[in-house]
């Protein structure tokens, strides 16, 4: 089992920024791919954005990209999720996930079919919130 613990969300005006991380442990026994998954009230749960295990390639929703950037912080086992610009429609919960597998190229649809598989971890979800 792989545990997931964000931090960092909070309210902040349209415009603004924030910075969430997730720290994963337990037991990884293999290379570990992570990203991003935020959820609105009466919404789908949507993929936000992604990093191999070796930081060499990063995936996003169309809808962050120029805005967002995920990294690899301090471990391989750590990512952060730079948000700038955020608007009103970034308001969601804010789930860390990462494959119960090794995936080469966690895009956004590989990411999106395990999760739909019940084949990701998840984190608790930090609450992001913009005001207009």
């Amino acid at each position: 089992q792989v545990q997931l613990v964000e931090s960092g969300g909070g309210l902040v005006q349209a415009g603004g920024s924030l910075r969430l991380s997730c720290a994963a442990s337990g037991h990884i026994t293999y290379n570990l791919a992570m990203g991003w998954f935020r959820q609105a009230p009466g919404k789908e749960r949507e993929f936000v954005a992604s990093i191999t295990w070796n930081a060499d390639t990063t995936y996003y929703a169309d809808s962050v990209k120029g805005r967002f950037t995920i990294a690899r912080d301090g471990t391989k086992n750590t990512v952060s999720l730079q948000a700038d610009n955020l608007k009103p429609e970034d308001t969601a919960v804010y789930y860390c996930t990462a494959p119960v597998r090794y995936l080469r190229a966690p895009t956004a649809q590989a990411m999106g079919l395990m999760a739909r598989a019940n084949a990701t971890y998840w984190g608790q979800g930090t609450q992001v919130t913009v005001s207009s």
